[in-house]
């Protein structure tokens, strides 16, 4: 409490003084409180378990944590015990305008769950293990200039949320549970013409030096937008990734990696081409978008170590694309009935020949799927969680209405099934036992299909300030989800499990702006 008192008074102290610098014209104070109790129910392990060992799959490419195939998932209630959580942000905003079109902007947040910041232990009196040190983190805190040389030309320096389209693959991050919020360090240029706006930024993900010399990662980007026909909204863009954190397999061994050719991995370079197409026709409405990724994925290519080396020549070449089409009814209601599907590529080159299997010097191949970046799209409240499902593609159908006044409800129903199917071991059936083989070449494909979820969302607007929200998602589970596919982490992280057992997500929420 003392540090976010601490904050609030530099910043008053701050905006104090700052008319000795610069006029100041108008100040803004602003803020949010949002609220969500969740239960979740025979989906998630306690922790990551092993669902195929590493013994019985020498020389496959499993991809991350040794050769042991993980999984966080169990669909399997009698096994796990349900989650259950509250959580809490908190946030305040003040925007300071002066002269010559100058602002600056900063805002402040705190993301906690009930019962982990708590201070008092009801025994003792005294808790102090469980009070966290930086609750208050500045979230957004940037300084902006309009109008620059008399142009429609703005440039924002600092802190700030990024969000573009109808943020497909990059947003604020707050859209389901876990909404912590996503700020970016960037510079960011915006100019606004009549009928188009086009976006540039540069900004730093994350910072090496000086353990690195050029080990940084960066997300660059340009992205226009041309609204010159009515209803209709073009978008284009290109996103570029940059990671050049240091892999090696052989460290301190140069010898070896210049007599084999191997541990060779430049930097991860993702770029991300794409188009965007939205609008109205009458009582239609829609949004497409197709989104090509390519450049070298030496991250991914790290992981996949069957034996010593990964794939030094893994690359990016993978599609991704969604397709909603929308009719709405001229009724007291309001009704919206919807259809979409998303696609995310994804491959699972898991899998090894008999060949492979007799030569230990086989070169690994990496499975790379398509990057769903800073997505703030969810599709699934199991294993969606963080906005990285790929590996998948969705068919869904809903219907949006407003039966009474201030209140909201979407009813929608979702298929899920993966792209490129995992090749598991193959295993003998002895009486009610199934025993895996030694051959990892040995393999069958897992079932493709992860379930159809159904979704059920209230929102009930008791003031202009304050929203109520209920929710309830329901899992039919598949085999694809029993025996698991690589569908979670953008392609990276195995979903099977123990059982088939449906799941449930519940929630109930609050949301006040100020």
């Amino acid at each position: 409490m003392r540090r976010r008192v601490l904050c609030l008074m530099v910043l008053s102290c701050v905006l104090t003084v700052w008319p000795a610098f610069a006029e100041l014209q108008n100040v803004e104070v602003g803020g949010e409180i949002r609220l969500r109790g969740n239960y979740i129910s025979d989906c998630l392990t306690a922790a990551p378990q092993v669902r195929w060992p590493g013994a019985l799959l020498v020389g496959r490419p499993i991809g991350g944590a040794g050769n042991n195939v993980l999984s966080a998932w169990d669909w399997d209630g009698g096994n796990t015990p349900d989650m259950k959580f509250v959580e809490h942000r908190t946030r305040l905003h003040v925007k300071a305008d002066f002269t010559d079109s100058v602002c600056a902007f900063v805002e402040l947040d705190s993301y906690d769950w009930w019962g982990q910041d708590f201070r008092s232990n009801y025994v003792t009196g005294v808790d102090r293990a469980a009070v966290s040190n930086d609750d208050v983190e500045v979230f957004q805190s940037y300084v902006e200039a309009n109008e620059m040389w008399g142009q429609p030309l703005r440039l924002r320096l600092g802190r700030q949320e990024l969000a573009f389209g109808s943020q497909w693959l990059v947003g604020t991050g707050d859209f389901a549970f876990f909404f912590t919020g996503l700020s970016f360090d960037a510079v960011r240029l915006t100019y606004a013409g009549e009928d188009f706006t086009v976006d540039a930024w540069a900004s730093k993900l994350a910072e090496l030096s000086p353990l690195e010399q050029d080990g940084d990662t960066d997300f660059y980007g340009v992205y226009g937008s041309y609204t010159g026909v009515e209803n209709l909204t073009l978008d284009a863009y290109w996103m570029y990734v940059r990671d050049a954190a240091g892999l090696n397999d052989t460290a301190g061994m140069d010898w070896i990696e210049n007599l084999l050719g191997v541990d060779d991995y430049d930097a991860t370079q993702l770029h991300t081409v794409g188009l965007r197409g939205a609008g109205v026709i009458g009582g239609f409405d829609y949004n497409a978008e197709v989104s090509y990724q390519f450049g070298e994925a030496a991250q991914q290519g790290f992981l996949f170590k069957p034996a010593v080396y990964g794939d030094d020549d893994a690359d990016f070449d993978t599609f991704g694309g969604t397709v909603e089409v929308g009719y709405s009814f001229d009724y007291t209601c309001k009704p919206r009935l919807f259809a979409g599907v998303i696609y995310l590529d994804g491959e699972d080159n898991r899998d090894i020949s008999f060949l492979e299997w007799l030569n230990p010097f086989d070169s690994p191949k990496a499975s790379v799927s398509f990057n769903r970046l800073f997505s703030n799209q969810i599709y699934s409240g199991f294993f969606d969680l963080t906005n990285d499902l790929s590996n998948a593609w969705i068919g869904r159908v809903g219907a949006l209405a407003s039966p009474v006044e201030k209140l909201r409800v979407l009813l929608m129903v979702s298929y899920f099934e993966a792209v490129d199917e995992f090749d598991a071991p193959w295993t003998l059936d002895v009486g009610p036992w199934r025993i895996p083989t030694p051959f990892s070449f040995w393999t069958e494909e897992n079932d493709a299909s992860l379930g159809v979820e159904t979704d059920l969302f209230v929102w009930y607007q008791y003031s202009e300030d304050l929203t109520f929200e209920l929710g309830w998602a329901h899992l039919f589970a598949d085999d694809g989800l029993t025996d698991g596919q690589y569908s979670r982490f953008n392609g990276l992280l195995f979903t099977g499990g123990t059982d088939d057992e449906d799941a449930d997500y519940v929630y109930a929420g609050a949301v006040l702006k100020f």
